[in-house]
């Protein structure tokens, strides 16, 4: 069945989205990182984070006429995609002029986001083969699927019979030269049983304990995991919350001691932190890094969105498709952006750290909303205690009143940074001794997931994909990590 249009049609704003304009013009413009007031100016620069709070609000706004948007992070540039057809240049369409004045430039396409989202229904009612996954690309207006090395012979022709059902320039498919497979190892890091895994996020459960988040497929495979392997179990998986496969691929972890300090950060390791101060949604083009336990740093872009993976273990949606890659015993591991928002955890993909892939990611958000839990201190404060006693924060408020991970001088007092900036989503290296990040235990280990190799390995010696990135004192920057 098609999903493409027989003919080019003209969409129209619906009486309720112009009705919606007196508050659009009152919103908008906060996402402006710069602003004037000259119509047909050039596009304004947007920060990554602003630029997805404008494209939400644009997707709400437009409705049908809305058909994606992503992140050109060289040009620091919001492209907004509408179906072709409509009156980009007509004084009637307000949302489009806003969108204009806001700092979006505006792109007419072939497909509408409802029209992506039809075909990819179709995909997995018709062709869900283990090795393939799909998901759409605002920057190409299409369906990118991918089929693995394991796709050969009539799944091979199901899935090409597919794709062309669904209309020409809906849809592209290539071969990877990998195998699809969650990235969960036997190992060290956290560790359950015999398998190996990475923690994401700390955050705070629904009833105020500390936890953290991890992905899913290592939350139904253990129920218990430790810092070291062999050793005591740190946490224990709320079984109620642990998907896989399915809606997502995520689970919550509780800290086994309530009283664990959980530091909303994410260790870089050779004593290195990034601040982890927002939730952020994915978005085509944003440079994001993964941290894991086993390939440390790496740095990629988004390259799509709500994608669908078809694992030998079963099917996942809801993903975040990128180009960063990932290595068995990564899973679960943090996906953020330069500025300290926590976007995804680890699942899986193709491919390793010398020949690159595609890898996928659950995005943080739908995971917090999934399982009830909040990021870092859950509104308690640095250093207050949240429900039942849990320390939210990392460190003791400090110059009246520096959030959680600000911290206070250790050994010798490295703070590298933290709190110097305004807004800056510092490293902040400089928390209590003693209090090490997320509880993991070990010096510098963070989120459970180290052991005294702090991180294990942010600085192996093949750079694990790292690239130019590295740390400074606001966050990543293309500096190099500092050895």
């Amino acid at each position: 069945m098609s999903h493409k249009r027989a003919t080019k049609r003209k969409a129209f704003i619906a009486a309720g989205g112009v009705a919606a304009l007196g508050a659009a013009a009152l919103i908008l413009p906060n996402a402006m990182a710069s602003q004037t007031d000259a119509k047909g100016a050039a596009p304004k620069t947007l920060a990554a984070s602003d630029a997805s709070d404008l494209a939400s609000q644009l997707q709400d706004l437009l409705g049908d006429a809305f058909a994606g948007a992503y992140y050109d992070s060289g040009e620091q540039r919001l492209i907004i995609n509408v179906i072709d057809g409509l009156e980009i240049d007509g004084d009637d369409n307000n949302v489009i002029i806003q969108a204009q004045e806001a700092g979006a430039e505006v792109r007419e396409v072939e497909n509408s986001w409802s029209e992506l989202q039809k075909g990819a229904a179709t995909l997995k009612e018709e062709a869900t083969v283990p090795g393939t996954a799909w998901a759409i690309d605002p920057r190409t207006n299409k369906l990118q699927v991918t089929a693995d090395s394991t796709v050969t012979g009539e799944n091979w022709d199901t899935i090409e019979s597919t794709v062309k059902s669904l209309g020409t320039g809906m849809a592209t498919i290539k071969k990877s030269a990998g195998t699809f497979k969650p990235f969960l190892e036997g190992g060290d890091a956290i560790f359950g049983g015999g398998a190996r895994c990475s923690a994401g996020f700390n955050v705070v459960n629904a009833e105020g304990a500390p936890a953290f988040l991890t992905a899913g497929h290592c939350g139904v495979a253990e129920a218990e995991w430790s810092e070291e392997e062999g050793g005591a179990p740190i946490g224990t998986v709320d079984a109620a919350t642990a998907t896989f496969p399915g809606a997502g691929d995520f689970a919550l972890v509780d800290y086994n001691d309530p009283a664990t300090q959980a530091a909303s950060t994410v260790d870089l390791g050779n004593g290195q932190t990034v601040d982890i101060n927002a939730v952020g949604e994915a978005a085509v083009g944003l440079q994001v890094f993964r941290m894991g336990s086993t390939t440390g740093l790496a740095d990629g872009q988004v390259t799509g969105l709500e994608a669908t993976v078809n694992y030998p273990e079963g099917t996942v949606t809801g993903l975040i498709q990128t180009d960063v890659c990932a290595e068995p015993g990564d899973s679960g591991g943090s996906l953020f952006t330069e500025d300290g928002q926590a976007i995804g955890l680890t699942s899986g993909g193709s491919g390793d750290c010398t020949v690159g892939g595609e890898t996928f990611f659950q995005p943080v958000s739908t995971a917090l909303a999934a399982t009830g839990a909040t990021l870092g201190d859950g509104g308690a404060g640095a250093g207050e205690e949240a429900d039942g006693g849990a320390a939210a924060g990392a460190g003791e408020e400090a110059d009246g009143g520096a959030a959680a991970g600000a911290g206070e001088e250790a050994d010798g007092g490295a703070v590298a940074g933290a709190g110097e900036e305004e807004g800056a989503a510092a490293a902040g290296a400089g928390e209590e001794e003693g209090a090490a990040a997320a509880g993991a235990g070990d010096a510098g280990a963070v989120a459970g997931a180290g052991d005294e190799a702090a991180a294990a390995g942010a600085g192996q010696d093949h750079e694990q994909g790292v690239g130019d990135q590295g740390v400074d004192e606001q966050g990543v920057h293309e500096q190099g990590v500092q050895q």
